[in-house]
């Protein structure tokens, strides 16, 4: 099902910002029987991101309701949430009066391969380096196109995942998940100040592991490391077993946040 404005099958402007200029979010939330653990989650980046924006803050609990009638009857559904700034006048000026656009679409989630949680996946490094701008870093705006021209890089289905970088080489994430590495002993996430997209699955990671160091980190820290994994919202908590010729377990550290997503009932 699909909600425009809370109306099944209802139209989008031509003129809407959000198709013209990719002015808006989205946030795509797993829902597991009716249920969505890291909703609040969501919500806090969107509102963090229309704050950025400067758009209006949508009605959560108007999204909730309508998220609720888009996976209806879906044991595992993925809802993507589109909010854009809406109908406007050509120009890159912001129409006086804003009237925002919502739209919810509900589907039943993707099932990675179950072998990807009990045996690890194998990843590429791309090309394409992402770009940097500090107003935009972590939230999910509607360009994804550095994301796109990314993911085009490969064809093989035994690769997972591209790990992504800046243009300074530093390590970012991959093209639809963050990366965790475990190295010296600690746990280590790349910083989000410059580019990338803050998630929600690495939210809840960061939460379950305060001794986790948000910092930079480089391809030399990365391949030296002891344990690698992926967080995704919807995918859950992936390991990464393999990037060129380097090989890692899968570890303690990865099995015990794999132990925690299955608690909240999301994998």
């Amino acid at each position: 099902m699909i909600l425009v404005n809370g109306v099944a099958d209802g139209m989008i402007a031509a003129d809407d910002r959000g198709l013209t200029y990719g002015d808006g979010l989205f946030e795509t939330v797993l829902f597991v029987a009716g249920s969505a653990p890291l909703w609040p989650r969501h919500m806090a980046r969107l509102v963090e991101g229309c704050a950025r924006l400067l758009l209006p803050v949508p009605d959560t609990e108007l999204l909730a309701y309508e998220t609720a009638q888009a996976c209806a009857g879906l044991p595992r559904a993925v809802a993507r949430i589109t909010f854009t700034r809406g109908a406007g006048p050509r120009g890159y000026a912001s129409p006086d009066s804003v009237q925002a656009t919502r739209i919810v679409a509900g589907s039943s989630a993707p099932i990675a391969p179950p072998d990807w949680y009990h045996f690890g996946t194998r990843v590429r490094l791309c090309t394409l380096r992402l770009s940097e701008q500090p107003r935009l870093a972590g939230i999910k705006h509607l360009n994804r196109l550095e994301q796109v021209l990314a993911r085009a890089e490969w064809n093989d289905a035994n690769i997972a995942e591209g790990i992504l970088c800046d243009g300074a080489g530093r390590v970012i994430g991959a093209t639809a998940a963050n990366l965790f590495a475990l190295s010296g002993g600690r746990l280590v996430t790349p910083g989000l100040e410059r580019c990338g997209v803050a998630g929600v699955a690495r939210a809840e990671v960061l939460a379950q592991r305060a001794d986790c160091e948000v910092r930079d980190l480089t391809m030399t820290e990365l391949m030296q490391a002891d344990e690698v994994f992926l967080s995704n919202s919807v995918r859950g908590i992936v390991p990464v077993t393999a990037l060129g010729d380097r090989r890692w377990p899968v570890g303690a550290v990865t099995r015990a946040l794999q132990a925690h997503w299955r608690a909240l009932g999301l994998e």
